[in-house]
C-alpha cells in the first residue's frame, strides 16, 4: 500500500489547472497551424493566424488561452492499492482547483446554485470523475470547459434500428447549429452507447484523445472520417467566417447498451481544447 498525501494530490492539481489554462496541447497546435496553411477563405485564414499566434504567446507569458478558463473537469483514475491521506479525495482535488483558480488569477466561473446563479468564488466544485485502476498511482487529468462550446452540445435517444448514417447527420446538425457560438474549427466527442449518462461520460472523455488518433476498431475510424468530412463541408469556417475547416477531429467512443436504445450525445468543444495531466 502506497501513501499519497491530500497536499500532494491539491498542488498536483493546482499546477495542472494553469498548465491546462495556458499550454495548448501540442497535437491541437499543429493540426492549427496546419489548417492556417491549408484554408482557403482568405477570412478564415486570418482567423487560424490569430489562434495560433495567440496560443503560442499564451504558452510564453504563461497567461490563459481563452478568457473563459472554464469549468474545471478532473478525471481521475486510482490505483486500487493507493491510501490517501490527511483527508478526503474530493477535498484534495476541490483544494488544487481553488488554488490554481484564485492564486493563478484565472477566471472564475461557477455558481453555486442553477438558477439563483452566486458564484462560488474560486471555481469550485470541481466536476470529478473517478475511476479504480490497479497499481499504487493516482493519474490526474484536468481538462477546464468552457460553456461557449459546452452550450452547443446536444444528446438524442436513437431508436436501435438507426443507421451511421442518421448519428452522422446529428452530429453534423449539431455542428450547423453552433455555427460560430462553440469558436470552430471544433473538436467533438461522440458518446455511443450506455445509458444517459455514461454516454455524456464517454463523449466528455473522448474530447481528450489525440485528435490525429482515430477510434482503433476501423468501423467507427470510419463513421468519425465520414462524419469530419460532412462537417467540413459546412462552409462555417474557422470563427464562422467560412472556409474549409469548422472542425478538427471527431472522436467516437462506445458502451455496451441496451437492446431497447440507443443513446448518442455529442459533446461540442472549441478550437482550445484544453488539458493536462500528471501521475503522482
Amino acid at each position: 500500500m502506497r501513501e499519497v498525501s491530500f497536499e500532494t494530490i491539491a498542488e498536483t492539481v493546482a499546477r495542472l489547472c494553469l498548465r491546462a489554462n495556458t499550454v495548448l496541447s501540442p497535437d491541437i497546435g499543429i493540426m492549427l497551424e496546419s489548417c492556417w496553411e491549408t484554408e482557403s477563405s482568405e477570412a478564415g485564414a486570418g482567423a487560424l493566424q490569430d489562434m495560433v499566434w495567440n496560443f503560442k504567446y499564451a504558452a510564453a507569458a504563461g497567461v490563459p488561452i481563452c478568457q473563459d478558463t472554464g469549468m474545471a473537469v478532473v478525471f481521475a483514475e486510482v490505483g486500487q492499492e493507493v491510501h490517501i491521506t490527511g483527508g478526503l479525495f474530493s477535498d484534495a482535488v476541490d483544494e488544487g482547483v481553488r488554488r490554481g483558480y484564485v492564486d493563478g488569477l484565472l477566471r472564475l466561473s461557477v455558481v453555486k446554485d442553477p438558477l439563483r446563479r452566486e458564484n462560488t468564488g474560486d471555481n469550485t466544485p470541481a466536476m470529478l470523475n473517478v475511476r479504480l485502476v490497479e497499481g499504487d498511482r493516482i493519474r490526474l487529468t484536468v481538462a477546464p470547459k468552457g460553456f461557449g462550446s459546452e452550450n452547443m452540445s446536444a444528446m438524442k435517444m436513437f431508436l436501435p434500428s438507426s443507421t451511421r448514417e442518421e448519428i452522422i447527420d446529428f452530429i453534423t446538425d449539431t455542428v450547423a447549429a453552433a455555427g460560430s457560438n462553440a469558436c470552430p474549427p471544433v473538436i467533438l466527442g461522440v458518446g455511443l452507447g450506455g445509458t444517459i449518462e455514461r454516454a455524456a461520460l464517454i463523449a466528455k472523455m473522448a474530447l481528450l484523445r489525440p485528435i490525429d488518433e482515430r477510434n482503433p476498431d476501423p468501423f467507427y475510424a470510419d463513421m468519425e472520417r465520414r462524419a469530419l468530412e460532412s462537417i467540413n463541408k459546412l462552409g462555417i469556417g474557422p470563427q464562422g467566417f467560412g472556409g474549409r475547416h469548422t472542425a478538427l477531429a471527431v472522436n467516437i467512443d462506445v458502451s455496451p447498451t441496451h437492446i431497447a436504445g440507443l443513446p448518442c450525445v455529442v459533446n461540442v468543444g472549441c478550437h482550445v481544447t484544453r488539458h493536462a495531466s500528471a501521475v503522482i
